[in-house]
């Protein structure tokens, strides 16, 4: 495995080290979430939708609500299933790569770089539809994440370089 040379300095380890908490973090996230989806295998989905739609103060009768209870209703033990799965899986990759960051590999530089940079179209899409502080900051967060992670290539590239 390849690895920085020793003691990355200053502002890029911490930079590395905070990514790599994010990172963690969305795993863990997507790893409990994944969890619930299972724990609902044999509980009336629907029901527990309209109970969630209930606690959260929402209008039932609206359309967003509506959808989400209608798409409740048709879900499958199998579909559970397979969101748990692909929940499982995510985990699993953000989880990997904030272990490579912590420890300054460079498959997990590049790893997060091309990850987080497939979800800028998406990202920059969804402004389109609306310009929403949750937009606006997740947009922002992701590029500093890939900033963080291509200096860290780049830098790594012009040491190689010096050498």
């Amino acid at each position: 495995m390849e690895t920085s040379q020793p003691g990355a300095s200053g502002w890029r380890l911490a930079s590395l080290r905070a990514v790599a908490a994010v990172e963690f973090i969305k795993g863990a996230l997507v790893l409990v979430a994944g969890a619930g989806l299972l724990s609902l295998l044999h509980s009336d989905v629907q029901h527990v939708a309209e109970q969630l739609v209930h606690h959260l103060h929402l209008d039932p009768a609206s359309r967003a609500p509506q959808i989400f209870i209608d798409l409740a209703g048709r879900v499958t033990s199998g579909d559970l299933w397979l969101l748990a799965i692909g929940a499982a899986t995510y985990a699993i990759v953000r989880i990997v790569e904030a272990y490579g960051l912590w420890r300054e590999r460079v498959w997990a530089e590049w790893l997060g770089a091309v990850s987080g940079l497939i979800y800028v179209p998406f990202e920059l899409h969804a402004l389109t539809k609306g310009i929403t502080p949750l937009r606006v900051t997740t947009l922002a967060i992701n590029l500093a994440v890939v900033w963080v992670l291509t200096a860290a290539l780049a830098h790594r590239g012009r040491r190689r370089q010096g050498s």
